[in-house]
């Protein structure tokens, strides 16, 4: 059936790169863009009309982690200064002898899938993402159940999952006086890497084409050089992309350096994972960071050169006083940028709207990290990291991924005049603007509903799974404190 959608604006697609129509359309057919401008004569077997709305291609996310992410909402304006701002390390390490209860990383296959919060995780992500217009995702390593799980929330809500079970040598743990030391798996993580091949496998064999598997090696700091090397090889033999943290962090960092005396980016480089199959989890500390007071190093360039893919993730790092250094050196070096929401809010409005600003501000030039560049990093350059040139854009013959955003609201005055579509979803805009989403050419959301999707039932549900986690906190924490004394809430003098 041929579906014709009407918009004040409409971003299409010519000789490489987007080009914005006025009063113009969409028209697909079937799963299949067949037109994308303002001069369509053809006929259509239905019309959506949407006024006041740009019809853009659906966001791509390339920066996921699952679920609601109660424990990182104890990290707001606090966190341990030992740990430099790295919030994994500060909500996801239990003391020795301990588990977290609600995180899945700490669940055996056998309790995952009996655990009632690994499916809340799943239905929250996908739902979220897809209300917010992302019509892609690509998840960076949660434990293999929770990949299941998503897998079956993308075929129900019809969005597009690049889904892989992380992996590693070893892990991160803690003593009782909350100092770190990684400690290394018998077997050097072969199982996990084996189970996340076996689970790719049988993704690749999904006949829906929704949910596509890629390699997540998760840290490059602990990952062993052969784990890495079998995920390059692994890389080719499936056909698909890769995704790992590297150049996330300040211990991450000097940790590689101290045990492998090269850089992150210098040992994944060392073992031909740089290329533009590659997505680099932030990749804001690198030897180029004048934070770092790293001599001689040239990772930027040597980023550039490969053509590797960086997803940065605006809001999750400036939360912890980190930035990117800077968004404009990093496209001038070759970087193919793309923009991820990491943790939370996965609204890729307002990532875009705060990697513009803080690009700007870090490379003291107001035409940097413009709304065109940040509006293209979350679609052509979502789509270019994944080798998809039939997503990320409205051109004949690509994907039927359209959404529609209202910046015509009767009752909301935060848009003003507009001159430029772009510039002001960028600089005004949120996922709430969002009304129509379309995958696949099957209409997945309309005026904001979500079929047989209670969004309010599914939040009071997040809601109280998450008072349970807060309330055991303190059996887990190394430093012994509860969710209050780890996250005072503001206002609270008593709290401390």
């Amino acid at each position: 059936m041929k579906t014709r959608i009407n918009g004040d604006w409409v971003v299409g697609f010519q000789d490489g790169g987007h080009v914005l129509y006025r009063q113009a359309c969409v028209v697909y057919d079937g799963d299949r863009i067949v037109y994308a401008g303002d001069d369509y004569r053809g006929e259509a077997d239905r019309v959506i009309e949407a006024p006041g709305c740009l019809l853009s291609p659906g966001f791509i996310d390339t920066h996921v982690h699952s679920g609601h992410r109660a424990l990182h909402k104890l990290l707001t304006d606090h966190g341990r200064p030992d740990l430099f701002g790295q919030p994994y390390m500060d909500v996801t390490i239990a003391r020795s002898g301990t588990r977290i209860q609600g995180y899945p990383n700490y669940l055996t296959r056998e309790q995952a899938q009996v655990d009632p919060g690994i499916a809340l995780h799943a239905a929250f992500t996908v739902s979220e993402l897809l209300r917010n217009g992302v019509t892609t995702f690509v998840e960076l390593g949660g434990h293999v159940i929770v990949q299941e799980a998503l897998w079956r929330q993308c075929e129900a809500l019809g969005v597009r999952g690049y889904l892989g079970p992380g992996y590693d040598s070893g892990r991160w743990a803690s003593d009782d006086d909350g100092n770190l030391t990684r400690v290394p798996y018998p077997d050097g993580g072969l199982h996990l890497f084996n189970d996340a091949v076996a689970f790719i496998e049988r993704v690749e064999r999904d006949p829906s084409d929704l949910v596509h598997g890629i390699l997540v090696p998760r840290e490059v700091e602990n990952c062993s050089v052969d784990i890495l090397r079998r995920t390059v090889a692994a890389a080719r033999d499936l056909g698909v992309p890769m995704a790992t943290h590297a150049g996330y962090n300040v211990i991450e960092f000097y940790e590689t350096v101290r045990e492998h005396r090269k850089t992150p980016i210098e040992l994944l480089d060392s073992v031909e994972m740089l290329t533009p199959a590659l997505n680099i989890g932030h990749a804001n500390f690198i030897s180029d960071s004048p934070r770092l007071n790293y001599s001689g190093g040239s990772d930027l360039k040597r980023m550039g050169k490969s053509q590797v893919s960086v997803s940065h993730c605006p809001i999750n790092i400036v939360r912890r006083a980190r930035v990117l250094d800077s968004w404009k050196s990093y496209r001038e070096a070759g970087v193919n940028m793309t923009i991820g929401s990491d943790t939370y809010p996965r609204d890729m409005i307002m990532n875009m709207r705060t990697a513009s600003y803080h690009g700007k501000v870090m490379s003291h030039d107001l035409t940097a990290a413009s709304a065109q560049e940040v509006f293209e990093a979350a679609t052509l350059g979502g789509a270019r990291s994944l080798g998809r040139e039939d997503l990320g854009r409205l051109a004949p013959g690509a994907r039927a991924d359209i959404v529609a955003i209202n910046l015509g609201r009767k009752d909301v005055l935060r848009y003003g005049p507009i001159w430029d579509p772009i510039c002001s979803l960028v600089e005004c805009g949120v996922g709430d603007d969002v009304d129509l989403v379309v995958t696949g050419g099957e209409i997945r959301m309309r005026d904001g509903r979500i079929p047989d999707v209670d969004l309010g039932g599914l939040r009071a549900e997040a809601q109280a799974f998450a008072e349970k986690v807060w309330g055991q906190v303190q059996d887990w924490d190394p430093l012994r404190r509860t969710a209050r004394m780890m996250c005072p809430p503001s206002f609270c003098p008593d709290c401390e």
